[in-house]
Protein backbone atom coordinates (compact mmCIF):
# COMPACT_ATOMS: atom_id res chain seq x y z
CA UNK A 1 0.00 0.00 0.00
CA UNK A 2 1.29 3.33 -1.13
CA UNK A 3 1.67 6.13 1.90
CA UNK A 4 -0.51 9.19 1.48
CA UNK A 5 1.03 12.50 0.53
CA UNK A 6 1.17 14.25 3.52
CA UNK A 7 2.86 17.93 4.25
CA UNK A 8 6.28 17.30 4.84
CA UNK A 9 6.30 17.57 8.58
CA UNK A 10 3.96 15.27 8.62
CA UNK A 11 6.39 12.24 7.65
CA UNK A 12 9.36 12.79 10.11
CA UNK A 13 7.77 10.67 13.00
CA UNK A 14 5.26 8.10 13.72
CA UNK A 15 3.63 10.76 16.07
CA UNK A 16 3.88 13.53 13.83
CA UNK A 17 1.69 11.10 11.56
CA UNK A 18 -0.86 10.10 13.53
CA UNK A 19 -1.03 13.85 14.48
CA UNK A 20 -1.04 15.38 11.11
CA UNK A 21 -3.57 12.62 9.68
CA UNK A 22 -6.16 12.95 12.76
CA UNK A 23 -6.04 15.68 14.63
CA UNK A 24 -4.06 19.15 13.19
CA UNK A 25 -6.42 21.27 11.17
CA UNK A 26 -9.38 19.53 12.36
CA UNK A 27 -11.75 21.94 13.31
CA UNK A 28 -11.75 22.02 16.69
CA UNK A 29 -15.45 23.11 18.80
CA UNK A 30 -14.66 21.46 22.26
CA UNK A 31 -14.19 23.67 24.96
CA UNK A 32 -11.98 21.11 27.28
CA UNK A 33 -9.67 20.42 24.09
CA UNK A 34 -9.51 23.97 22.94
CA UNK A 35 -8.04 24.42 25.98
CA UNK A 36 -5.78 21.99 26.12
CA UNK A 37 -4.29 22.89 22.62
CA UNK A 38 -4.15 26.56 23.55
CA UNK A 39 -1.51 25.14 26.74
CA UNK A 40 0.23 22.85 25.18
CA UNK A 41 1.05 25.47 22.46
CA UNK A 42 2.09 27.35 24.71
CA UNK A 43 4.31 25.00 26.43
CA UNK A 44 5.89 23.87 23.29
CA UNK A 45 7.30 28.04 23.11
CA UNK A 46 10.91 27.22 22.31
CA UNK A 47 11.02 23.97 21.97
CA UNK A 48 9.52 21.24 19.22
CA UNK A 49 6.51 20.40 19.01
CA UNK A 50 7.55 16.36 19.25
CA UNK A 51 8.99 17.25 22.56
CA UNK A 52 5.27 18.45 23.58
CA UNK A 53 3.63 15.50 21.75
CA UNK A 54 5.76 12.93 23.37
CA UNK A 55 4.52 14.11 26.86
CA UNK A 56 1.29 14.85 26.12
CA UNK A 57 -0.11 11.73 28.37
CA UNK A 58 2.27 13.12 31.14
CA UNK A 59 0.68 16.69 30.97
CA UNK A 60 -2.23 14.79 30.54
CA UNK A 61 -2.02 13.51 33.85
CA UNK A 62 0.06 16.13 35.24
CA UNK A 63 -2.78 18.57 34.99
CA UNK A 64 -6.04 16.30 35.56
CA UNK A 65 -6.61 16.22 32.10
CA UNK A 66 -7.00 19.58 31.16
CA UNK A 67 -9.80 20.42 33.35
CA UNK A 68 -9.69 23.99 34.17
CA UNK A 69 -11.70 24.21 37.36
CA UNK A 70 -9.14 22.10 39.11
CA UNK A 71 -6.09 23.98 36.84
CA UNK A 72 -7.50 27.40 38.21
CA UNK A 73 -7.61 26.06 42.08
CA UNK A 74 -4.23 24.90 42.08
CA UNK A 75 -1.51 26.36 44.71
CA UNK A 76 1.87 26.14 45.35
CA UNK A 77 2.22 22.45 47.28
CA UNK A 78 0.71 21.57 43.85
CA UNK A 79 2.66 23.62 41.32
CA UNK A 80 6.14 22.07 43.48
CA UNK A 81 4.94 18.76 42.82
CA UNK A 82 4.20 19.73 38.66
CA UNK A 83 7.46 21.35 39.30
CA UNK A 84 8.91 17.48 40.07
CA UNK A 85 7.14 15.80 37.92
CA UNK A 86 9.67 14.59 34.78
CA UNK A 87 6.78 13.86 32.70
CA UNK A 88 6.06 17.65 31.77
CA UNK A 89 8.88 20.97 30.84
CA UNK A 90 8.99 21.87 33.99
CA UNK A 91 9.96 25.54 33.45
CA UNK A 92 8.32 27.73 36.23
CA UNK A 93 7.02 30.19 34.35
CA UNK A 94 5.15 27.89 32.06
CA UNK A 95 3.22 25.53 35.00
CA UNK A 96 2.50 29.10 36.36
CA UNK A 97 0.95 30.05 33.16
CA UNK A 98 -0.93 26.99 33.01
CA UNK A 99 -2.90 27.92 36.00
CA UNK A 100 -3.01 31.92 35.14
CA UNK A 101 -4.48 30.67 31.54
CA UNK A 102 -7.36 28.51 33.53
CA UNK A 103 -8.36 31.05 35.72
CA UNK A 104 -8.62 33.68 32.43
CA UNK A 105 -10.22 30.40 30.31
CA UNK A 106 -12.99 30.20 32.86
CA UNK A 107 -13.62 34.21 32.51
CA UNK A 108 -13.91 33.96 29.28
CA UNK A 109 -16.40 31.13 29.54
CA UNK A 110 -18.42 33.27 31.40
CA UNK A 111 -18.47 36.18 29.63
CA UNK A 112 -18.89 34.29 26.55
CA UNK A 113 -20.84 31.06 26.94
CA UNK A 114 -17.86 29.48 25.91
CA UNK A 115 -14.17 29.74 24.82
CA UNK A 116 -15.56 28.16 21.75
CA UNK A 117 -17.94 31.15 20.70
CA UNK A 118 -15.14 33.54 21.90
CA UNK A 119 -11.81 31.65 20.36
CA UNK A 120 -13.65 31.43 16.53
CA UNK A 121 -15.00 35.04 16.68
CA UNK A 122 -11.69 35.84 15.31
CA UNK A 123 -11.90 33.58 11.97
CA UNK A 124 -15.92 34.76 11.53
CA UNK A 125 -16.75 31.45 12.85
CA UNK A 126 -15.68 29.65 9.88
CA UNK A 127 -12.66 27.63 8.68
CA UNK A 128 -10.33 29.87 6.59
CA UNK A 129 -8.35 27.84 3.53
CA UNK A 130 -5.05 28.67 2.44
CA UNK A 131 -3.74 27.49 -0.66
CA UNK A 132 -0.03 27.22 0.27
CA UNK A 133 2.10 25.27 -2.51
CA UNK A 134 4.97 24.52 0.19
CA UNK A 135 5.89 24.79 3.97
CA UNK A 136 7.82 27.74 2.60
CA UNK A 137 4.74 29.66 2.08
CA UNK A 138 3.00 29.18 5.15
CA UNK A 139 3.17 32.48 7.60
CA UNK A 140 4.52 32.24 11.08
CA UNK A 141 1.42 34.31 11.76
CA UNK A 142 -1.19 36.72 10.53
CA UNK A 143 -3.64 39.43 11.17
CA UNK A 144 -5.80 37.33 13.24
CA UNK A 145 -3.53 35.33 15.15
CA UNK A 146 -2.17 39.12 16.38
CA UNK A 147 -6.02 40.32 16.99
CA UNK A 148 -6.21 37.11 19.12
CA UNK A 149 -3.29 37.06 20.82
CA UNK A 150 -3.52 40.87 21.81
CA UNK A 151 -7.47 40.40 22.88
CA UNK A 152 -6.35 37.05 25.11
CA UNK A 153 -3.48 39.08 26.61
CA UNK A 154 -6.02 42.04 27.34
CA UNK A 155 -8.00 39.28 29.37
CA UNK A 156 -5.05 37.76 31.16
CA UNK A 157 -3.75 35.09 29.44
CA UNK A 158 0.14 34.38 29.32
CA UNK A 159 2.48 32.50 26.79
CA UNK A 160 0.44 33.63 23.72
CA UNK A 161 2.27 35.51 21.42
CA UNK A 162 1.33 35.77 17.79
CA UNK A 163 3.09 32.79 16.50
CA UNK A 164 1.87 30.51 19.09
CA UNK A 165 -1.63 31.80 18.65
CA UNK A 166 -1.35 31.14 14.48
CA UNK A 167 -0.06 27.35 15.64
CA UNK A 168 -2.85 26.52 17.90
CA UNK A 169 -5.02 27.95 14.73
CA UNK A 170 -3.38 25.49 13.22
CA UNK A 171 -3.89 22.97 15.14
CA UNK A 172 -7.76 22.86 15.88
CA UNK A 173 -8.88 23.71 12.17
CA UNK A 174 -9.09 27.47 12.18
CA UNK A 175 -7.61 27.66 9.08
CA UNK A 176 -6.36 24.93 6.98
CA UNK A 177 -2.66 25.40 6.54
CA UNK A 178 -1.97 21.42 5.02
CA UNK A 179 -0.18 21.74 1.90
CA UNK A 180 -2.02 21.71 -1.29
CA UNK A 181 -0.45 18.44 -2.49
CA UNK A 182 -1.24 17.01 1.09
CA UNK A 183 -3.86 13.94 1.16
CA UNK A 184 -5.63 16.16 4.22
CA UNK A 185 -5.64 19.73 2.14
CA UNK A 186 -8.68 18.06 0.53
CA UNK A 187 -10.54 16.18 3.02
CA UNK A 188 -10.69 19.48 5.06
CA UNK A 189 -11.14 22.07 2.66
CA UNK A 190 -14.39 20.62 1.76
Amino acid sequence: MTEPTRCPWGNTHPLYVTYHDEEWGVPQHDDRKLFEMLLLEGAQAGLSWLTILKRRESYRAAFDDFDPVKIAAYDEAKTAALLADPGIIRNRLKVAAFITNARAFLAVQQAFGSFDAYIWQFVGGQPKVNAWASLADVPAQTDEARAMSKDLKKRGFTFVGPTICYAFMQACGMVNDHTTGCFRYGELAG
